[in-house]
């Protein structure tokens, strides 16, 4: 799908097909690696689809490619899940995932959050890094963006991607190839 067609997704059926057979397999990795229950992980998959018909009209290509908006999205619905305290509302979306998966997708689910299971090791590590840094790190490591798409889902300027991803491998260097290394501590960035 061609960057100025994203926008058709929040009224055209087969668009929005396309649009999701292209880019749920990514979706799905994404999520899997910030839960480890595969209900959940279903629910947000969808919600995140949900999230990107609403805000397809406002989509300007300038700002990026539609996958650098779309993991943008992602991240917002994931954020968003994180900091939902509502005990009902947890449930309700765990027993409506829970109906609409059967024994097979239940499995596939498991299997991909087992794989991410070394990824969640590493996340232990990253809490060491700003939320800053820690956004950019994962948009480009993980989910293979490029420091300037990373930026536009973001909503910063490249260089201080670049910044923000050059901090946080200095700081993951630390933490994970030497035990012995002090914590890194720096002012707090400012927000974009």
């Amino acid at each position: 799908m061609r960057p100025d067609e994203l926008p058709r997704i929040a009224h055209d059926p087969a668009a929005f097909e396309a649009f999701y057979r292209e880019h749920v397999e990514s979706v799905q990795r994404f999520v899997v690696r910030r839960t480890a229950d595969p209900h959940l992980a279903a629910d947000l998959t969808a919600e995140v689809f949900l999230a990107a018909i609403d805000a397809a009209p406002s989509y300007r290509p300038s700002r990026g490619a539609p996958v650098a908006w779309l993991f943008g999205v992602a991240r917002n619905v994931v954020s968003a899940e994180h900091r939902r305290a509502g005990r009902e509302r947890r449930a309700t979306a765990q027993v409506s995932g829970r109906r609409l998966l059967d024994a097979d997708d239940v499995a596939r689910m498991q299997d991909r959050i087992d794989a991410a299971a070394r990824s969640r090791e590493m996340y232990a590590a990253l809490d060491a890094l700003s939320d800053g840094e820690r956004a950019v790190f994962e948009l480009i490591a993980l989910d293979d963006l490029s420091p300037a798409e990373a930026a536009a889902a973001l909503g910063i300027r490249p260089v201080t991607a670049r910044v923000r991803l050059h901090r946080a491998r200095a700081t993951l260097r630390g933490h994970l190839f030497d035990d012995d290394a002090p914590t890194i501590t720096r002012p707090m960035e400012a927000s974009p």
